[in-house]
């Protein structure tokens, strides 16, 4: 309750402002006039746009029959907006669920936002009086808003209340016709820079263009170019001449690009560091070659090359279309372009002010959208023509009804080509193709006609490229045309295809010539339409990124995509999934013998998988990776300035794989040999050596073969072997003969081996050699990386930058009922609604995988009926979410599968710390161990954050292993690892510590026994104890210590005898048949301690085997059995057996002293001045309220006539006695107390009986 509490007092205190960009985060819709607000329709008058404002009076709610609703603002100039809030209509049952959002500088001219993921869709409210607000992943620029909405509640209508937050913008646009350009020339006329920033937005409809171009006479440049409808950058910081090491850059971000909206590009560059973001969507990238600084020469082009000729530039097609507030490291280039300042040079006319054509498309996205359209009737030749654009390879484009019953004309897009269907009653239907691939994201114009006996189409106007078709036809053109789709059901519309609907746009849909007005149809006042938008085309590349993990190739349609996997040693929805085993001890414990194997270390992590040979033996598998240095290299002429620098290649693997498979190993070794001729090693123990080898990290070791980290020496100068004594190496000697130093590598942390740097061959006759063995490595340290949870513990790990998918693996074993294993949460602390993902154990029955990626909270439950989950045995735990779906599963039990919806976006990276052991701030702990948690195939090093004071341990250690009291009797130890329970099931003793044992009598006449407890309190405490059962008849008398006489009676069905006992046994039943299930458990063990005086009716077997005549007479030796060693013993001298309880452990324990606390400081003083005040404050208040009820008590003043008072006097109601005026005017008690109870309830009290 505190968090919430917390968000309202800082929302109170600082405003709107505290919940997003500083300085930028206005709420624009509340200043605005009423006229700035309009729709499509409204219910009624106070249904009206007006009050579609945030916490309004009412809100905004179209008419019933609305099949289009919008909602538009106009902010009057344009702004930068950030964030949009909405809230349903106030008091009501109605607001809208999902919306789309549309903005543009026109009103016939929408461009959709898409969220990260493609998705256009923004999910809203619940209720009619919350708030949700959604802050855009990057800003945008606009005048118009439109609201679209596409579902809303239910149970009410649509009601909307909107809020957008931004701030006024300026804008400086220049338009560019494709033969313009400018140049601006730096201030000093260099630029050399250590970070540059570039930053502008642009919007055209071509393909080609150059946005940006400098250079400089050392080589260095930076381009920013369109190439195929895709932002192209070249940017290079000069070439080095002493090294190979190329420095040219080459990052292409975006898809179709040319769709004639605005797109915001940013460029940082920090050395040689770069961020390049494109909507929102960031590159981050490091640079190619060796420098730092971009020093570029002269000038900047913006929109193509001013004087080309003269430059000696390569050629580059100029761009064609509009950009806006072009920055340069703090600089405004197109300001200066409008304000013609002296530094701006250009060629052509430039404008300022954006002249794009409007060509008003319509958008395709519905399931049964089309657009009908009227013709003109029985003409002799059918005429279409239109531009569309689709990444869908099939969908119906045209369809047309003939009139006289001629049959239909159809164009439909399939496998990316057009293909055009005549078919005529009685004639051969008329089928012919024409394009290639069509459906990749551009615009593509048809021209098609058809007249008697001819038909004709072409695709995009290309020369030659037109197809006609000789074939016996009859044309009448009909009423109507439907473009994108038939409408349902078919028959009534007289639209009879059955293709699938269009997913697309269209624009310029002429009809026998003429020109269709799409404003008359989007007012319905010329044909019908269903489930398409006007003026906007909501086209988006859904494959950049590339949401296809690991080089998957990505195909899209018009609302999915698809991830082709092959080759790439995944699978998977997005290639996500390794198909390869880990290591080889993995392909071991699967049965396989030895061979080459291919390997992935980091399973789903972004390294590849590689080949490697698997040794497998019958206790361990080993892996090992050659190179291309496993036979000798031989060295010379290298010095310690220019050394030999011998890298290590590994054979189908990077260094970076390789070290990944040596991190999850348990043990790796690698062989190193340096043999040397005159030609040292180290030299000196703390100098900087002459040779050494690099290892994981690009770290520099200086210990050889043989030794360990830390120490600079060889193997020969840990047992002090060396051909020197005083020397660490045998190569130190400097001796002309070879000398060798040589050993095994084994300290995991610093294999692989990738470079041996050699440095002291330069001399006469000077020469060394050096010699690698492959890497060999077995075990899985990974697997057992293993962590117990004691209390209410959090581990804290980074949290999770996962982008587009997510997989957790990890086992567990727990007692507990539940419990939450892994949390992440992100955005703001007071932010509506958080993205997280949870796994968690909820019952002993359920394992849940709960997560909210901006469709609400969803969750995955695995539930079982033959098992419980917290069995204390270890069990593993599989989830992946991606934007395909999400799946559980436990163990060997089927995946849980929830498909996600389409356009689906999943951003998994988080702000928050990952929390392991519990929820976030240790809510709902887990108790118990984890072990071998991967997240996307990096295991989180548990061990490492174990901590006892935190109550966290390595490895799975409960409480059971040293608890501080055993559990006795045989006892066992249950593991509750913040505490553990003894079962005593199996013991004949009970207690917190199977250390209680109580007497009980089992007495059995007839076929069953009589069970009667003795006592109710423990006799194991080490005293003496005396029993008397005495039987007469069916009477049973009982006498236990000095408690009092017990008497029990048998039942009269029971026999009255006890029939012929066979035997008496005392300390255990030594019976060999079947006995009674109860006493053999208690049996076993048998009775441990002291007996004494035992008598059986005139039989005492203990005084006859140890006081009786030695030795015994035969019958009683055959009838008398010992088994075991029996000792005769003082049962009164017998030592205290009980035991100590520790005091942690004892729940009566009291401590011997109260801790008396000594408040002696300034709290004390002022909660005691504070108490005496409110005490005084009691005291006064109860003195008014005495003071105010006896105010008029006694006697009293009127101003009424004496006559009248006594006459009023006399007839009144007499008064209690203790009133002043009873004294007066004396009464008998009784009817004072007639009259006192005639006012109070009278209760009736219950008969006896009732």
């Amino acid at each position: 309750m505190g968090t919430p509490l917390l968000c309202i007092l800082l929302a109170a205190v600082t405003g709107a402002r505290a919940w997003g960009w500083y300085g930028c985060d206005e709420e624009l819709v509340a200043s605005l006039y009423s006229r700035s607000l309009g729709a499509s329709s409204y219910y009624g008058f106070f249904s009206g746009p007006r009050f579609a404002r945030l916490h309004g009076i009412s809100g905004w709610s179209p008419a019933i029959g609305d099949k289009n609703p919008w909602l538009q603002i106009d902010l009057m100039k344009k702004h930068k907006i950030r964030a949009v809030a909405t809230q349903g209509a106030f008091n009501s049952w109605d607001w809208v669920t999902r919306y789309m959002l549309l903005y543009g500088d026109r009103v016939d001219s929408w461009t959709p936002f898409y969220q990260r993921g493609h998705n256009s869709t923004f999910f809203g409210n619940v209720n009619e009086s919350a708030v949700v607000r959604h802050d855009l992943h990057y800003h945008i620029t606009a005048r118009y808003i439109r609201i679209v909405p596409l579902a809303w509640n239910p149970r009410g209508k649509i009601g909307l209340r909107l809020g957008l937050y931004g701030c006024p913008y300026k804008s400086d646009v220049l338009y560019f016709d494709g033969d313009d350009a400018i140049s601006y020339r730096f201030p000093k006329g260099i630029s050399r820079t250590l970070w540059d920033v570039i930053a502008f937005s642009f919007k055209t409809e071509e393909k080609e263009g150059l946005l940006l171009h400098s250079e400089g006479i050392q080589g260095d440049y930076v381009t920013l170019e369109l190439k195929n409808a895709q932002l192209w950058m070249h940017i290079s910081l000069g070439n080095n001449p002493i090294h190979a090491r190329p420095g040219h850059t080459t990052v292409f971000a975006g898809g179709v690009l040319n769709d004639l909206h605005w797109h915001y590009l940013r460029l940082d560059r920090f050395g040689r560091d770069v961020n390049l973001t494109l909507d929102g969507e960031v590159q981050r990238f490091l640079l190619n070659g060796d420098f730092e600084k971009l020093n570029l020469d002269t000038e900047m082009f913006i929109g193509g090359i001013v004087r080309a000729r003269q430059k000696n530039l390569a050629y580059r097609e100029n761009f064609r279309g509009c950009m806006e507030n072009i920055i340069f490291n703090r600089v405004n280039i197109a300001d200066l372009a409008v304000q013609g300042h002296s530094r701006i040079t250009s060629e052509g006319k430039v404008a300022f002010r954006c002249l794009d054509p409007v060509p008003h498309p319509i958008n395709f996205g519905g399931p049964h959208n089309f657009v009908q359209v009227p013709g003109f009737p029985r003409r002799g030749r059918l005429a279409v023509s239109f531009r569309f654009r689709t990444w869908d390879l099939t969908g119906l484009l045209l369809f047309s009804s003939l009139s006289d019953g001629l049959g239909h004309v159809e164009l439909m897009l399939s496998d990316g080509q057009v293909n055009v269907s005549i078919a005529q009653p009685g004639r051969k239907k008329l089928q012919f193709a024409a394009g290639y691939r069509l459906n990749d994201g551009f615009w593509h114009e048809v021209n098609f006609a058809a007249q008697e006996n001819t038909a004709v189409i072409s695709i995009d106007d290309v020369a030659g490229a037109e197809f006609r078709v000789s074939h016996p036809l009859q044309i009448r053109t009909g009423i109507s045309y439907f473009f994108g789709g038939c409408p349902k059901p078919a028959g009534i519309w007289g639209c009879h295809s059955n293709q699938t609907a269009f997913h697309g746009c269209m624009e310029l849909l002429k009809v026998d010539g003429q020109l269709v007005n799409l404003t008359l149809l989007e007012f319905r006042r010329l044909g019908r339409y269903a489930e398409i938008l006007f003026d906007t085309c909501g086209i988006t590349d859904r494959c950049f990124p590339n949401p296809c993990e690991h080089g998957g190739r990505c195909y899209q349609s018009w609302d999915d995509f698809i991830c082709y996997c092959d080759l790439t040693g995944y699978q998977g929805e997005i290639c996500h999934q390794p198909l390869y085993k880990e290591s080889c001890e993995a392909y071991r414990l699967s049965g396989k013998t030895s061979g080459n194997f291919t390997i992935d270390p980091d399973g789903s992590g972004p390294l590849k998988p590689f080949v490697v040979y698997c040794d497998i033996r019958e206790n361990r598998a080993w892996t090992v990776v050659r190179h291309d240095r496993q036979w000798t290299t031989r060295v010379t002429g290298s010095s310690q300035d220019r050394p030999f620098l011998g890298a290590i290649q590994y054979w189908n693997a990077s260094w970076e794989e390789v070290s990944a498979l040596a991190n999850a190993s348990q043990h790796c070794e690698q062989w190193l040999e340096f043999s040397c001729y005159n030609s040292r090693l180290l030299n000196t123990a703390g100098g900087y050596p002459f040779s050494f080898w690099i290892g994981r990290n690009e770290e520099q070791h200086f210990y050889w073969g043989g030794s360990q980290p830390g120490i600079q020496r060889c193997a020969c100068g840990l047992d002090k072997s060396c051909v020197d004594p005083t020397l660490y190496c045998n190569c130190d000697a400097d001796e002309p003969q070879w000398r060798t130093d040589k050993g095994l590598l084994t300290f995991v942390d610093h294999l692989p081996v990738t470079q041996v740097v050699v440095g002291d061959t330069n001399r006469s006759n000077s020469e060394a050699q050096f010699f690698l063995k492959p890497l060999r490595c077995y075990g899985d340290r990974n697997s057992w990386n293993t962590i117990s949870f004691h209390t209410g513990a959090s581990l804290l790990f980074p949290p999770i930058r996962a982008n587009y998918s997510l997989d957790v693996s990890f086992y567990f074993k727990t007692t507990a009922d539940s419990g939450v294993f892994l949390e992440n949460q992100g955005g703001r602390p007071c932010q509506w609604r958080r993205p997280y993902l949870r796994l968690e154990l909820n019952t002993s029955r359920d394992i849940v995988f709960a997560f909210d990626v901006g469709n609400g909270d969803e969750n995955l439950t695995v539930h079982t009926e033959d098992m419980e989950f917290n069995d204390d045995e270890w069990h593993l735990v599989r989830a992946e979410i991606n934007v395909k779906l999400a799946r559980l599963r436990v163990d060997h039990r089927p995946w849980e599968i929830r498909p996600m919806p389409l356009q689906t976006y999943i951003w998994l990276e988080y702000d928050r710390p990952l929390s392991v052991g519990s929820a976030e701030h240790k809510r709902r702990p887990f108790l118990g161990c984890l072990r071998a948690m991967r997240l996307n195939g990096i295991t989180l090093n548990l061990e490492g954050r174990a901590n006892a004071s935190e109550g966290t341990s390595p490895n799975c250690t409960g409480r059971c292993l040293h608890p501080k009291l055993p559990c006795f009797h045989g006892g066992r130890c249950v593991e509750r690892y913040s505490y553990y329970t003894c079962d005593c099931d199996l013991t004949a003793f009970e207690g917190p510590y199977c250390n209680h044992g109580t007497l009980q009598l089992r007495y059995q006449l007839g076929t069953s026994p009589y069970v009667y407890p003795l006592t109710t309190r423990p006799v194991t405490d080490g005293q003496s104890h005396s029993i008397n059962i005495t039987r007469v008849y069916r009477s049973l008398f009982i006498q236990v210590d000095y408690f009092p006489l017990m008497e029990q009676k048998f039942s009269l069905l029971v026999d009255s005898q006890l029939d012929s006992p066979k035997a008496l046994y005392l300390g255990r039943v030594m019976e060999t048949g079947v006995i009674d299930p109860e006493i053999q458990r208690y049996n076993t063990p048998g009775f441990s301690g002291c007996l004494s005086g035992v008598r059986f009716n005139n039989v005492a077997p203990l005084k006859t085997h140890f006081r009786g005549p030695h030795p015994l007479p035969r019958e009683i030796s055959e009838a008398l059995r010992v088994q075991g060693d029996l000792a005769e013993s003082n049962c009164g001298a017998m030592p205290h057996s009980g035991f100590e309880v520790p005091p942690e452990l004892d729940p009566w324990y009291l401590p011997p002293d109260f801790i008396y606390y000594h408040d002696d400081g300034w709290v004390a003083i002022i909660i005691g001045f504070v108490v005496t005040l409110l005490l005084l404050g009691l005291v006064g208040l109860l003195v008014f309220f005495y003071l105010q009820n006896h105010r008029y008590k006694g006697s009293y003043h009127t101003h009424e006539p004496k006559a009248t008072h006594d006459y009023h006097a006399a007839r009144k109601t007499p008064l209690p006695p203790s009133t002043p005026a009873r004294a007066s005017v004396p009464q008998p008690p009784a009817p004072a107390a007639a009259t006192r109870d005639q006012n109070l309830p009278q209760i009736l009290e219950e008969a006896r009986s009732e």
